[in-house]
């Protein structure tokens, strides 16, 4: 026992020994809020780093929360199901393009189109200094292609196409459905290469025009002054640089004594809005309106002229029914806000503006984004603007094409034969009755003009005759053209000076 005690008294000591020790400073915490503490710790931090690495100056990611949008969920669903059930792969990216189309098809709006990376680069050389095609402008029109109009200069106008040209079929493949811009790819080629359009004019059976495809310089403002002082300018198209082209020549033909002014818009399908306002800008009256801009849901915004000094000559303004958008803006500036003579054809009646979104991949997006309305207030869309004096062209500027490989020869019937003995008749010449059937005396007048143009004397309508007959009338067009020659009348001897 006493050992026992001993023992005892010794384990007591020991442990007053022990308690007799300093004690060192630490923190008493329950287990479960060190766990807690733990937790919050690692929250916070990667909170900091997401948000350093979000918003600091070496930002590396992007967060964003996905947004719920209930609208698209049967094309989800949709896309799903082909994704998941349909009997073989599926091109994912084609799908999903072929959706946004979709959409833009749905707008029934020919003006608005979704362009896939490779239509996108066609349509964005429209707006470069050149390229490379048949040179005419296109449109979709109820599930057909249209020919707006032919650009100046080109191959186009001189194959002889024109305004409401419907094309059928682009090297025997149908366009029917096609939007214009998935037209313009199979249109479009290298300088030197073949196209075959098939085209429906009017009533008329349709034919083949075979055109060989060229450079199109985007050369937009053409003038001659002639020996009267009335300047011609025609303007084929509306470019960053129309106006300042327009301006240097009325400044040249302005030192030469210029006393009236044409501008001649015809089968011009318009372009930038800006260059058409600027255009306007060097005649309209500073504070006069020059065109209102509606957008959705906004009252028109009215485009007033500035205060930059004018041209105060007088004008006459030729349009036809190739003339579109920003040639419009500038005919109802003119003739609303200056009073200008409008003479020629009802124009074609776009009062609609577009605007153009580059996506990432390259592909674009255009649509529409408003109306525009005359400084008077008025609509043009799908009604056209009325010319103050009506000049019609003659017969035979709307002459169907005659296709130079095609071989015919006395007794040869075919409605091309129509319209060579037509053009034989108009250049002076005299065919016998003008109908389809190539008569002796039809082939007695073309060796007759064969003669006259030093060409082979054959007798024969083909190649090199065929076009130097379809050259012939296009220039018997602009010499004897009474659209300008009524301009001309009504600016005779009307005389002023330009105040710059």
């Amino acid at each position: 026992m006493e050992e026992q005690n001993q023992n005892g008294q010794q384990s007591e000591n020991n442990e007053q020994q022990v308690q007799a020790k300093p004690a060192g400073k630490f923190l008493r915490m329950k287990p479960f809020a060190l766990i807690m503490l733990l937790f919050l710790t690692i929250v916070l931090t990667a909170g900091l780093t997401i948000f350093a690495l979000t918003f600091g100056e070496k930002k590396v990611v992007e967060v964003k929360v996905p947004v719920e949008r209930t609208e698209f969920k049967q094309l989800y669903e949709a896309y799903d199901a082909l994704n998941a059930k349909y009997y073989e792969d599926i091109d994912q990216q084609q799908v999903i393009h072929g959706a946004i189309n979709g959409m833009f098809d749905a707008l029934g709006d020919p003006y608005s189109d979704y362009m896939d990376k490779e239509e996108a680069t066609s349509f964005n050389e429209n707006l470069s200094s050149s390229f490379q095609g048949i040179g005419a402008e296109i449109s979709e029109r109820n599930g057909y292609v249209m020919i707006v109009s032919p650009i100046k200069n080109t191959p186009a106008e001189k194959a002889g196409l024109q305004p409401k040209d419907m094309v059928l079929a682009v090297d025997g493949k149908s366009v029917k459905g096609m939007s214009s811009t998935e037209a313009v790819l199979l249109i479009r080629g290298e300088k030197g290469t073949e196209v075959t359009l098939t085209i429906q004019r009017g009533e008329a059976e349709p034919f083949d025009v075979t055109i060989v495809r060229d450079d199109i310089p985007v050369e937009t403002v053409y003038g001659e002054l002639d020996e009267n002082g009335i300047a011609h300018f025609q303007i084929t198209s509306f470019s960053e640089n129309t106006a300042k082209e327009l301006e240097i020549l009325i400044k040249e033909f302005d030192q030469q004594g210029m006393t009236g002014i044409i501008l001649d818009v015809r089968q011009n399908p318009g372009g930038y809005l800006k260059a058409a306002i600027d255009i306007s800008n060097l005649f309209v009256e500073s504070g006069k309106n020059i065109v209102q801009i509606q957008e959705k849901g906004q009252e028109p915004a009215v485009v007033t002229a500035d205060n930059r000094s004018k041209y105060k000559l007088p004008i006459t303004v030729l349009i036809d029914e190739g003339s579109a958008s920003a040639s419009e803006i500038l005919a109802g500036a003119l003739k609303e806000s200056m009073g200008a003579t409008v003479v020629g054809l009802t124009s074609f009646g776009k009062g609609t503006m577009q605007e153009v979104l580059y996506m990432e991949d390259g592909a674009n997006l255009k649509f529409t984004t408003g109306k525009w309305l005359t400084p008077d207030g008025n609509w043009v869309n799908e009604k056209g603007i009325k010319p103050d004096v009506e000049v019609k062209y003659p017969d035979y500027a709307s002459l169907p094409y005659v296709d130079p490989a095609q071989t015919f020869e006395a007794g040869a019937t075919h409605p091309m034969i129509q319209t060579a003995e037509r053009i034989l008749e108009v250049l002076g010449y005299d065919p016998g009755e003008v109908d389809t059937t190539f008569t002796d005396e039809s082939v007695d007048a073309l060796k007759q003009y064969q003669k006259d143009q030093a060409l082979e004397v054959t007798g024969v309508l083909t190649g090199e005759t065929t076009y130097a007959l379809m050259d012939a009338i296009s220039e018997k067009l602009k010499t004897d053209d009474p659209q300008i020659l009524k301009a001309k009348e009504l600016l005779g001897g009307n005389k002023a000076s330009s105040e710059e």
